[in-house]
């Protein structure tokens, strides 16, 4: 594809300061991603559903600078809080987002961002963080040139959340998003997230997602050096493989309204993901003791019960529980009797399918 069509060369209008600000939603993959190219290319296309409440709200002020250098010049606060630990993350992103922003050198930046999920929650936040920082930027630039169409700016805005975090393309919009080419799927490509154009089975439409907070702490392996251990994997070209058949399944699934098949579609694909963790080199092992017990009792239930619950894991020790809103009661009781001994200090958040960012 074309990266001249993300390229900025000739703005209408100029202005000298300003404030946009955009709320951005986490994101859960079903069919997931691991292993990326440089510039952050998947190696496998992937589908997400959008979460709703687990959020980045981001206030973006800008001023121009009074003086024109060839520098970046910006601070960053969470919660009110300075944080210039995030300065090499925001630094690394404005570079390789340059080329088709002109303007970033010409402005001062307050980034100003808060999370509706607590920071230590152990639930990635660059998904949405760098979506929501992606909107306020294209924003900017949609001050700056009036003619840029909706379609357009929510598609360099996802170009350009991919740059930051390769996830971040998949929360722009809802309910379910594909991230990677496929041949089934019409639109989709490696440089940004597509809505789901096909028919969804009324059984997955607001579904539930309760997350279960096992392991607050920070992972000890970041997900940049997960996805670079992908290199020389000896099962690498099989897996990346199963992610494309397995889109391909997903796509009858949600047409059909096939629990059964999604359950076990979205529970294998989580196992899949933390098995390429353990047989990579270096290995690692991202589940926790609580992650498997949790596992376990979900199994339990969902025999004795026929009720379709399931889980999915992303890079972490945390545990997705996914299920259709009519089982909601029966579900919620059955994760507050007996898997919210497993959550550390108790702790789980009830999140539901949502539709993508909004401005504020």
């Amino acid at each position: 594809m074309d990266l001249s069509r993300f390229s900025s060369n000739i703005y209408l209008n100029t202005i000298n300061k300003g404030s946009v600000s955009w709320s951005s939603p986490s994101n859960i993959a079903l069919v997931k991603y691991w292993g990326k190219k440089q510039t952050q290319i998947p190696e496998n296309p992937s589908i997400s559903f959008t979460l709703d409440n687990c959020k980045t709200i981001t206030v973006l002020d800008f001023v121009k600078k009074e003086t024109q250098d060839d520098v970046f010049s910006f601070e960053v606060f969470l919660d009110e809080i300075p944080k210039p630990e995030f300065h090499p993350k925001i630094e690394t992103f404005f570079n390789r987002i340059e080329a088709y922003l002109p303007f970033l050198k010409q402005f001062h930046f307050t980034i100003k961002t808060k999370n509706t999920f607590p920071h230590s929650s152990g639930i990635a936040s660059s998904a949405s963080g760098m979506s929501a920082l992606a909107l306020c930027l294209v924003s900017i630039e949609k001050q700056l040139n009036p003619n840029l169409s909706e379609t357009e700016f929510i598609q360099k805005a996802s170009f350009l959340a991919r740059l930051g975090s390769g996830s971040a393309c998949r929360s722009l919009e809802g309910d379910l998003v594909v991230w990677g080419t496929h041949p089934e799927i019409e639109g989709s490509n490696d440089l940004f997230g597509v809505k789901y154009p096909y028919k969804v089975h009324d059984n997955f439409k607001n579904y539930q997602d309760t997350i279960l907070l096992v392991d607050k702490g920070e992972k000890q392996v970041s997900s940049t050096v997960g996805h670079n251990l992908m290199y020389g994997h000896p099962f690498a070209s099989q897996r990346f493989g199963q992610a494309v058949d397995n889109i391909s399944k997903i796509k009858l699934i949600l047409e059909s309204g096939d629990l059964e098949a999604f359950i076990a579609l979205v529970e294998s694909e989580a196992l899949t993901l933390h098995a390429m963790m353990m047989t990579s080199m270096p290995y690692f092992i991202l589940m926790k003791p609580n992650t498997l017990q949790i596992i376990n009792r979900i199994w339990s239930f969902r025999e004795e019960t026929k009720l379709p619950i399931s889980f999915t894991l992303d890079a972490g020790a945390n545990v997705h529980v996914l299920y259709p809103e009519q089982y909601t009661d029966d579900i919620l009781k059955f994760i507050q009797d007996e898997l919210v001994a497993y959550c550390q200090n108790g702790h789980y958040i009830c999140d539901k399918i949502g539709f993508g960012a909004k401005q504020l």
